[in-house]
């Protein structure tokens, strides 16, 4: 195994980071053992002193290796993933290293984390962005839209015509004007040329609007990053690029990447994967889960009360998505285990598994499935072209793609992410309701009366609307409203919702 302290911390070039890890390129002298590599270390929260921690001198390698290994190989080509090895790392190195490139990370990053200086191996992978050519990292995310049979009547209209990252999309920027990217996955994951053009299209203007800070489209040439600024660098050094249009390298960069994306087979594979590994969405599995515990002998005597009188499942207090109880125990999943979830995966019995009705049996396989399908969601694919040669004819060459960023995920996120994606929809519905409300306004302004259709939508989602807005709504036109529901608007629900006697307001009207 290397010792990489054989190297100077000046042979080490900072190249981005996550979560997780921070990733260096080397560009020291001529050395077999790390030319074309990246040295990938990992983080430790930064304490803000020194922390000495033992020493472990028989410290097994990066468990992402073995992960790819024993994992990543069955579900991709090896041709699409990175090489990667261990290399022996020192402290005192380590120090050295962090002394001279911390300047360059990114302020929030260095504030809360640093190198973990207590690591004895770290990994050296393939670098994929540091070379003499163009690297492009595109996020894909999601890629498919999920069936209807586990999603609520609250959630399924949208979820099955809108795509997540869409929708994602809108609740950012609902949040956040500054905020704009109208890439779908769908379209580049189509494989059609317009929709892949259109998707690609889209990935430049979010990069461009965003001064290259949105994380679905990076450009690296000769291992540095390229901002919007900075197109001409994506250009050979043989061309004059005073004389060569900002447009025009756009367009050949556009095209060119373009050309790479319609001939990998990667896109297809990751929108396999992510389709086959979630077949419940988060919302059937967290049904599932639910249903799991309250079946569980232990919950079943201890909370014996709610058996005895009719409540609706959804009401029953249960363990939150992924958390072990002694109800139900849910250890997170060790290397051993993902090798074995990928042999039940790929097995018979997995292709026949009714997923419009899950058993509790299977609660495991769907937990396992669902933190892999996250992966692929999440992960990044590299891809390499050459400089580009306005004026000038030539055959550009189509690399194999690279996918990268496939840790495994940890069940603790499956709360988070369970929130996120009922805050997602319900982002939308209310954005929905809103439009419906002005709609109705404007009808009611005209005299004209509302149908039963928009009286019954308006029943059931009064509660996506702000109660002031629904109060202030119905000050105007108290009498038309009360003629037309009835009486039947939910009011007692409305005004607990909101802590407003809405009811009252309309008895004294």
């Amino acid at each position: 195994m290397d010792d990489v302290a054989q190297t100077l911390a000046s042979d080490w070039k900072y190249v981005s980071e996550g979560g997780a890890t921070i990733v260096f390129s080397y560009v020291g002298s001529p050395n077999p053992s790390y030319d074309g590599m990246v040295l990938r270390l990992r983080k430790a929260v930064n304490l803000g002193r020194p922390v000495d921690g033992m020493v472990n001198e028989d410290e097994p390698d990066d468990p992402i290796i073995e992960y790819q290994k024993r994992c990543m190989e069955r579900l991709l080509s090896r041709e699409n993933l990175p090489l990667l090895r261990s290399v022996r790392l020192e402290r005192t190195w380590l120090e050295q290293l962090a002394e001279k490139h911390d300047k360059e990370r990114p302020e929030a990053r260095s504030r809360k984390d640093q190198i973990d200086f207590t690591r004895q191996k770290g990994v050296l992978a393939t670098d994929l962005v540091g070379g003499d050519w163009i690297a492009v990292e595109v996020k894909p995310k999601w890629a498919f839209l999920p069936s209807h049979s586990h999603l609520s009547e609250e959630t399924k209209a949208k979820k099955v015509q809108t795509c997540r990252f869409c929708m994602h999309s809108f609740m950012r920027n609902k949040k956040n004007p500054e905020y704009v990217n109208h890439y779908c996955p769908l379209d580049l994951f189509s494989g059609e040329a317009d929709r892949v053009r259109k998707a690609i299209d889209a990935l430049w203007d979010a990069w461009e609007h965003s001064n290259g800070g949105v994380n679905n489209l990076k450009l690296f040439a000769h291992g540095k990053v390229v901002l919007p600024g900075q197109i001409e660098r994506l250009v050979d050094e043989k061309t004059d690029k005073e004389a060569v249009h900002p447009e025009q390298i756009k367009q050949m960069f556009k095209q060119a990447l373009f050309n790479t994306l319609m001939k990998t087979s990667v896109l297809k594979a990751i929108s396999r994967l992510q389709r086959t590994l979630d077949p419940l969405d988060i919302e059937g599995l967290s049904k599932l889960w639910r249903e799991t515990e309250l079946q569980s002998p232990l919950y079943k005597s201890e909370h014996a009360s709610y058996s005895e009188q009719p409540v609706s499942n959804e009401r029953i207090p249960t363990t939150p998505l992924g958390a072990s109880s002694i109800y139900l125990p849910a250890s997170e999943p060790s290397i051993s285990d993902w090798v074995e979830f990928i042999t039940n995966y790929q097995s018979n019995a997995a292709k026949e598994m009714d997923h419009s009705q899950p058993k509790a049996d299977h609660l495991r396989y769907y937990l396992l499935a669902y933190l892999l399908s996250a992966t692929f969601k999440d992960c990044s694919i590299i891809v390499k072209l050459d400089f580009l040669r306005p004026g000038r004819q030539s055959t550009p060459t189509v690399y194999p793609v690279s996918v990268i960023d496939l840790d495994p995920k940890s069940l603790d996120r499956l709360q988070k992410w369970e929130q996120l994606d009922r805050e997602i929809g319900l982002s939308k519905l209310e954005q929905q309701s809103r439009t419906r409300k002005t709609v109705l306004e404007k009808k009611l302004s005209r005299n004209e009366k509302i149908s039963d259709a928009d009286a019954v939508w308006l029943d059931h989602d009064a509660n996506l609307i702000d109660g002031v807005a629904i109060i202030a709504f119905f000050k105007e036109n108290t009498e038309e409203l009360l003629h037309t529901f009835n009486r039947q608007l939910r009011l007692e629900e409305v005004a607990r919702l909101k802590d407003t006697r809405i009811d009252e307001y309309f008895t004294r009207k």
